[in-house]
């Protein structure tokens, strides 16, 4: 699994600074160089369709990692099993 969240990692994706609730939009809007609001309004109209797009959002914001470079999931995977042993 440790294999998994370093290609993550690889990616050089983070959740923005900026946040509203994960900070998804603003780590795609870092990335893509873009001011956030654009972005935000994107992902509104894409939420608006149908499609996955709260299901995305919400793995985007498990497996992205934040500004400290910890990715969520792991971080819940790591503890569970110092727990479980």
């Amino acid at each position: 699994m440790d294999k998994f969240f370093s290609i993550v990692r690889g990616f050089g994706l983070q959740r923005g600074p900026q946040r509203w609730l994960g900070g998804v939009c603003g780590g795609i809007a870092a990335k893509l160089n873009v001011d956030v609001a654009f972005v935000r309004i994107a992902f509104l109209i894409f939420c608006l369709l149908p499609g996955p797009a709260v299901v995305f959002y919400i793995a985007a914001w498990l497996i992205l990692p934040d500004q400290r470079n910890v990715i969520p999931l792991q971080s819940f995977l790591d503890k569970r099993s110092i727990n479980g042993s």
